[in-house]
């Protein structure tokens, strides 16, 4: 069976710790994959947080989920605290993708995902170029 592979940029600059919560169990007592993208989305909300921005808001235009991926490398268990790394990379005319790093508090790797995301002007349904403040923001 072949495997999605997913490379990391070097730079995962932002840092951000996350418990697994009972609601994130499925059936077999770890770490739901619907629950990871959940939690994936308050990592990406906090990131986004840390530079003055929301998903609503970066620089008057929001943002635009285009798509995901996620390779698990481990279990990941009630109660255990997830650290998640983010960074940013492969950048277009109106986007970049995310990247995401989860490790356990021991240091093993629980899982690493991207997200695709383009900017979007949603009064006008459209998408739009990413803004430079967005981008001064990143270098700086």
């Amino acid at each position: 069976m072949a495997r999605i592979k997913l490379e990391l940029p070097q730079a995962l600059p932002f840092q951000t710790k996350i418990s697994i919560r009972v609601t994130d169990l499925n059936y077999g007592d770890h770490l739901g994959n619907d629950a990871l993208l959940g939690l994936i989305h308050e990592a990406r909300v906090r990131f986004l947080r840390s530079l003055g921005y929301s998903e609503k808001d970066v620089e008057g235009v929001g943002l635009l989920m285009a798509d995901c991926a996620i390779v698990y490398t481990a279990q990941g268990l009630l109660g255990e605290e997830i650290t998640f790394q983010v960074g940013i990379g492969d950048w277009s005319r109106v986007g970049c993708d995310l990247f995401y790093l989860m490790t356990k508090a021991d240091g093993t790797e629980l899982a690493r995902a991207k997200t695709g995301i383009v900017f979007f002007d949603y009064a006008l349904g459209k998408v739009r170029p990413v803004p430079p403040g967005f981008l001064r923001k990143l270098e700086g």
